[in-house]
């Protein structure tokens, strides 16, 4: 990362007399040194010129772990060495469930306060109040490697034992290691990335640190530093590691003191007040206190003043501030953000010079000593601004579809030819004396078949309607191909009429709306966040396809909270601005209510009309909106499905926005249908069902993903507990210590009242109210928006909260029986907290695990397994997995995914799409033939060994991952990839590996030639041409060209019984094979 020129962030914000005065006082010893009038980022300021100034270790104390995580945020760009982050070592939930990067980052930093290296350590009283190990203790148990030493790899594996390390399969946290031939994975908690010892007998060959989420080598090393588990065994403070010259600045020391005393009651293991005391007792201390009278030295720096969002007021302020004398410093975040910033001020007139600075700061100042000022643009419109604390290591950083879908033994899986069956895993088979690795399929009446590792591509796990088992056939039997055969004629019937849609909107003209207008830009610069890049690149194609003249029709596809609204607001107003109407559709009364709230608060300084209609709004309210919106002086409306019922009328609709469109019923979705050839569709969606992503893969909708995450959002923190109420009064608590409120979903409306009381018992400190459909609109919309307005801190709902409820301040949630909802349920409501730049936690309370169904037990385990932002595609697909399909494409679509599976679906409607593209619709998709491709499959039949032995990769489910990777893979440099990948892992390739390698480039080539089969056995390679003799590629060039070059090579002789084929004599290998085959 590049560093901010400490000019940007230092020079002289400070006066010098004043900092000359700390600098004596520091330099004559004096034990505390009171100062006051530090205000916002000027701290971060004072620390750093400390720094500068000073050869000694620096460490800052505060008891708000959000402000020390800014702070430091804030010095990030300036100290270029030596700025370090003390984590607590725990997750901040009820369990204490320790975080493995923060145990790393704290030994990290442990170590280099060890070796007294100079420093800027930031931590809050969480993190110090936890004791900590005896380093020099623990140093003797280090381990130092190098590459060319020996070792024995037996004995040394035993003493990872005694150091505490964990055997696994791989290695993916601190503490592991794992042993695979001759290669040696570890992850010591003395480096941020795993270490990976390859040895050649008992020399160590290699040392490389690899990636855990690719397990992968990023770089070579010449020697390692291995250290034990050094938190089994915590009994020092942290105080005592630090070298007696260090200096410590405590920002508000009584409380301070308070917290640490609470924390020693509370928490096992963890210093007290008095330890806390008397350890400190030796350092150079700088106490910050804004309320004590009499300081050493008092700092003349102010607060940066509010001017929400007004450019006009900001652009006074600055004017005057430069009339006085004062320089103009102005910190943005995103380049994006800076042009808004000039194009905004620059319709006012300025006297003034102002300095733009890309840099993070987390509270602009104003500096009277030296008459500067420090604003940030966050402030300026008031946006959230969130920290920016890198993790050292993360386990996982997105859920592999892959790994979602992994076939299981005994799973029922479809085999495109067969039909469905039962996995029963791996296993070996000889074949003239050789052994060869093959794939068990069981079926109906005891039949059974091998099916070649080669053939993987053919089979899929199968999901079917409500996860209901199928039914399996006997062999040969005539019942799968019937079964095929009807579903791929009415597959090809809705595939048909999908892109026949998709093609009328191609050649049809709308509207062409105009670029953007600086009141566009205004709107879009008043966002609280900072955009994604995954947000802007949405925000241009939406744009992009209204300023178009086709109609636009596009799903945005993100997780919850990713900035979806966002990006439908920018084009509604775009609509507007353009002269036409906008419709937002949503699927429940109380997000009608939301959303109209959102646009209200958005265009609240903009030349905007708009409403919102739902079932709780009176008849006189409605009829008022329906002729407003038929005359004309509405601009948007918001509400449920009557915005699409054919008695509403609009003046000139240009725009319709759908929220959730799977959640609609069949009429509402063929009303939208209906009315999307002469307007502009946008559709988001945060949890896309596996229908809505069809129609995006095969054209029939146009698709932008947001993938990314607000900046440095981190996940919400999710636990799975009983109805214990200690565990749920302290968690409400502790919100409402940080000024939070809380979401407590429970979902019977039979005794929701007297469940709110229970609460009410509990917690008698919080004002709870409860709400759910049946208390009457009026009432309900009230309660709803005191909980936007913070008037109360406990809302007990029903899950009438579960889609778009956006209430930043509101960052705990509670699910009453989660066992009872269905994943993508439980991720929406998850989704309700953790919007705003406050960490957010989420509880899912069940009974026993022991009460709970496999299928409630799944869902559970799924939703806390995917807790990474981002994962709503995940969550989506596992849904699929646990629930089956359900209704997705209509009944009779619904009964052909229950009888071939879902995946079997997919491939058939996706060879459909291709069909329709290439024939039909070949106009409309510009379709180019990419060369003669007769075959799409190749089968090999050999008596070669070609496998990966299990003495090369030991773990089955590992083999069949990259069988099926490799089954996959379709060119040359994926093929070296993969080859590279293997080695890296697992060490050099052996020989029957390098043919089950190497035969994949033999069936690309054969299929190029147009060979459909290929038989290596008894040292002869038979080559078997297309089986169909009508085809048009015996008609070919390609096929005249193979003839040409068969009869001009002795080496082969073509041959004809029933097929046509080509005989290779003397082929003793895929090497050979291959090489013959390249004659052609």
């Amino acid at each position: 990362m590049n560093k901010i020129d400490e000019n940007k962030f230092d020079s002289k914000k400070i006066k010098v007399s004043i900092f000359d005065n700390l600098l004596n006082f520091i330099a004559q010893n004096k034990s505390n040194i009171k100062v006051k009038g530090i205000s916002g980022s000027s701290i971060s300021v004072l620390i750093h010129k400390l720094f500068k100034k000073l050869d000694r270790p620096i460490f800052y104390l505060t008891n708000d772990s959000e402000k020390s995580s800014y702070i430091y945020t804030d010095l990030d760009d300036t100290i270029e060495k030596g700025l370090n982050y003390f984590p607590s070592r725990f997750r901040k939930n009820s369990n204490k469930v320790e975080d493995k990067s923060n145990i790393l980052s704290r030994t990290k930093i442990l170590n280099e306060i060890y070796q007294n290296k100079k420093q800027v350590c930031i931590f809050s009283t969480n993190s110090i109040t936890e004791k900590v190990p005896d380093l020099k203790k623990i140093s003797k148990k280090n381990l130092d490697l190098k590459k060319g030493d020996k070792l024995n790899l037996i004995k040394f594996i035993e003493h990872l034992f005694e150091l505490d390390f964990t055997k696994k399969d791989f290695v993916h946290e601190p503490g592991e290691f794992s042993s695979r031939g001759n290669i040696l994975d570890i992850f010591s908690f003395s480096n941020t990335d795993p270490i990976r010892i390859e040895f050649d007998d008992d020399l160590i060959d290699s040392i490389r640190e690899f990636d855990i989420n690719t397990q992968l080598s990023l770089n070579n090393l010449n020697s390692i530093k291995l250290a034990p588990n050094i938190f089994s065994d915590k009994n020092e403070s942290f105080f005592k590691l630090l070298n007696k010259d260090s200096i410590l600045i405590i920002d508000d020391f009584n409380t301070v003191q308070e917290s640490i005393s609470k924390n020693n009651k509370v928490e096992e293991n963890s210093i007290s007040k008095n330890e806390f005391l008397s350890s400190i007792e030796k350092f150079q201390k700088i106490l910050i206190s804004e309320y004590e009278n009499k300081v050493d030295i008092t700092f003349k720096t102010g607060p940066q003043p509010a001017f929400n969002k007004r450019m006009e007021l900001l652009n006074e302020n600055l004017n005057e501030m430069w009339a006085k004398g004062f320089k103009i410093n102005l910190y943005y975040t995103n380049e994006s953000q800076k042009e808004r910033l000039q194009q905004l001020l620059s319709k006012y007139r300025k006297n003034y010079e102002l300095k733009l600075i890309k840099k993070s700061l987390f509270e602009g100042f104003v500096d009277h000593d030296e008459k500067k000022i420090f604003y940030s643009d966050h402030q300026i419109f008031n946006r959230f601004h969130k920290y920016k604390i890198s993790k050292v290591y993360s386990k996982i950083k997105t859920v592999d579809i892959d790994e979602i879908n992994k076939i299981r033994v005994d799973d029922y899986v479809t085999h495109i030819d067969h039909g469905i069956g039962i996995y029963k895993g791996l296993t070996k088979i000889e074949n003239n004396g050789k052994k060869q690795e093959v794939i068990k399929l069981s079926y109906g009446e005891g039949d059974v078949i091998y099916l070649s590792i080669h053939l993987f591509h053919k089979i899929s796990k199968f999901n079917s309607k409500d996860g209901s088992k199928p039914r399996i056939y006997k062999l040969g039997s005539g019942a799968w191909d019937r079964i095929k055969s009807k579903a791929k004629t009415k597959i090809k019937e809705l595939a048909f009429d999908l892109i026949k849609a998709y093609a009328k909107r191609k050649i049809s003209k709308g509207f062409r709306y105009k670029k953007d207008s600086w009141l566009q830009n205004e709107l879009e610069a008043s966002f609280l966040f900072v955009e994604t890049e995954d947000q802007i690149k949405a925000n241009k194609h939406v744009k992009f396809d209204m300023e178009s003249e086709n109609p636009m029709d596009r799903l945005i596809c993100g997780d919850v909270g990713f900035g979806k609204t966002e990006i439908a607001i920018r084009a509604a107003f775009k609509a507007i601005d353009n002269g036409k109407q906008v419709a937002f559709l949503v699927p429940t009364t109380i997000l009608a209510f939301q959303h109209y709230k959102t646009f209200k608060k958005r265009f609240e300084n903009f030349p905007v009309s708009f409403d919102y209609l739902n079932r709780f709004r009176s008849n006189s309210d409605k009829k008022n909106i329906l002729e407003n919106l038929k005359s004309g002086k509405l601009d948007l409306i918001v509400g449920t499905h009557q915005l699409v019922n054919e008695k509403v009328f609009y003046n000139n609709l240009g725009l319709l926005i759908v929220d959730e469109e799977q959640k609609f019923g069949v009429n509402v979705k063929e009303r939208i249908r209906s009315m999307k050839e002469n307007i502009d569709v946008l559709t988001l969606t945060a949890t896309p069902i596996p229908r809505t992503l069809q129609y995006s893969l095969m054209s029939a909708r146009d698709l932008s993903i947001i993938n990314t995450p607000p900046l440095n959002r981190v996940p919400i923190q999710t636990e799975i507990i009983r109805f214990e109420k200690k565990i749920i009064r302290e968690a409400i608590l502790y919100e409402l210590q940080r000024g939070g409120q809380i979401f407590f979903v429970h979902n019977k409306i039979e005794n929701i009242v007297d469940f709110g009381e229970l609460l009410k018992r509990l917690v008698p400190e919080a004002i709870i109210k409860i709400a759910h459909s049946k208390i009457g609109g009026n009432k309900l919309e009230k309660i709803m928006l005191e909980f936007i307005n913070n008037e109360f801190d406990v809302l007990v709902s029903t899950t009438i909260i579960e889609s778009g409820l956006d209430v930043p301040n509101a960052n705990t949630i509670f699910i009453n029986n989660a066992q009872n909802f269905g994943l993508s349920d439980l991720h929406q409501m998850r989704g309700r907290v953790g919007r705003s730049n406050k960490n957010a936690y989420c509880y899912f309370i069940t009974p026993e695990s022991r009460l709970l169904t496999d299928e409630a037990k799944k869902r559970i385990n799924a939703i806390n397994q995917y807790n990474q932002l981002g994962a709503g595609f995940n969550i989506a697909m596992k849904d699929l997995e646990i629930r089956g399909a359900g209704n997705l494409l209509g009944g009779e679509q619904s009964g052909f995914i229950n009888d071939i599976g879902f995946d079997t679906y997919q491939k058939i409607l996706n060879e459909a799409v291709d069909e329709l593209k290439t024939n039909e619709f070949k106009k409309v998709f510009s379709a180019k033939a990419e060369g003669f491709r007769s075959i799409k499959e190749v089968i090999i039949d050999t008596d070669y060994e070609i496998l990966f032995p299990n003495s090369y990769i030991p773990q089955i489910d590992e083999r069949l991952s990259l069988y099926k990777e490799l089954a996959k893979i379709e060119n040359d440099n994926d093929l070296h990839s993969f080859k590279n990948r293997i080695i890296d892992r697992f060490g050099d390739v052996p020989n029957e590996s390098e043919d089950l390698i190497n035969s994949v480039k033999l069936k690309w080539v054969a299929r190029n030639i147009g060979f459909e089969k290929i038989v290596l056995k008894n040292k002869k390679m038979i080559c078997y041409f297309i089986s169909d003799k009508n085809h048009e590629y015996f008609k070919s060039d390609i096929f005249i060209s193979v003839l040409k070059t068969i009869n001009e090579n002795p080496s082969c002789k073509l041959k004809e019984k029933n097929k046509l084929y080509v005989v290779f004599e003397d082929i003793n290998s895929i090497n050979e094979a291959l090489k013959n085959l390249n004659i052609f």
